[in-house]
């Protein structure tokens, strides 16, 4: 299946980028290269480091940017010091993630990221490690309830993680099709006929679960906001509230500085800002971009400036 990518914000990426011709950018999650490719079209004496962990993007990427001042590696975001340490790179004048699963991902029904399609249950975005079918069918109800609860936000995480474990013994639940059956089964009727599949939520959890995927994008900020040069910017797209509400603390604690108590007058610490930023709110699509691109209606992109 050909890795395709339309960009998301990729206009206000690259106005929060800043693009220098002769600066070194790292793109975190390359996916089809559709931002890479604009990054690195505007370089000269400059060059990008793109990054994906799934070797389908690697390759996508590899042959989107042939030609062009671009470095394409197979690896994750969270691990960009020891990516830039083996290719003797000191300091990044920008980078940009586009978090969460990519369009190419979800539209392959093989890889089992959607529950709009029966296949395999996988969701390993770098097709290594445990899969979705592992954790599902080996997880305690207490752990899989937890997964669904924190990372989906789901209200009925108790009694989906019930009703996984009770099938399960049963029969493995190996399929994605399966899955999202079950998690229906165990929702009210009347939720059920709302707009949205009940399924969404669990799905969103335990792809997160399965890629670590807040854990990697903690390490991930923290490795890359100290490879900027000083004048470096970091824009960060977001497709969910986890996602954003963990950029946004960051890219607050940067840009304040002061870590005193709120309750003294004054400042004792000492601390200075690390950052400023350039979007005190997060930036969304237009109408032009909604109706063109659906995958746009949950983005939201932060830009911050190293100081």
């Amino acid at each position: 299946m050909e890795f395709s990518h339309t960009p998301v914000l990729l206009a206000e990426c690259l106005a929060g980028l800043a693009v220098d011709p002769a600066g070194t950018y790292l793109d975190g999650t390359a996916g089809g290269a559709g931002h890479s490719y604009e990054i690195a079209t505007r370089l000269t004496t400059g060059r990008l480091i793109a990054l994906d962990q799934d070797p389908d993007a690697v390759a996508a990427a590899a042959e989107k940017l042939k030609g062009l001042p671009a470095r394409v590696v197979q690896a994750n975001f969270r691990d960009t010091a020891a990516v830039l340490e083996r290719l003797g790179i000191t300091a990044l004048d920008g980078a940009l993630l586009d978090l969460g699963v990519s369009s190419h991902q979800l539209d392959d029904a093989a890889r089992g990221f959607s529950y709009l399609n029966d296949a395999p249950l996988d969701m390993r975005m770098s097709r290594s490690g445990p899969t979705a079918a592992d954790l599902v069918n080996t997880l305690s109800r207490e752990e899989l309830a937890r997964i669904l609860r924190d990372y989906g936000e789901e209200p009925r995480a108790w009694a989906i993680a019930g009703m996984l474990v009770a099938a399960r013994e049963r029969e493995p639940i190996t399929t994605t099709g399966r899955l999202a059956a079950l998690i229906a089964d165990a929702v009210p009727p009347a939720e059920r006929r709302k707009s949205k599949n009940p399924a969404r939520r669990s799905f969103q959890a335990i792809r997160i679960a399965v890629n670590g995927e807040l854990d990697a994008l903690n390490e991930g900020l923290d490795a890359i906001f100290a490879a900027l040069a000083t004048g470096g910017r970091l824009c960060v797209i977001t497709f969910h509230s986890l996602e954003d509400r963990l950029v946004k603390n960051k890219f607050r604690r940067w840009s304040a500085g002061c870590t005193c108590p709120p309750e003294l007058p004054v400042c004792v610490c000492g601390g200075r800002p690390k950052a400023r930023l350039i979007t005190r709110k997060p930036l969304t699509a237009g109408e032009r971009e909604l109706a063109e691109n659906r995958r746009s209606r949950s983005a939201k992109l932060r830009v911050l400036q190293k100081l």
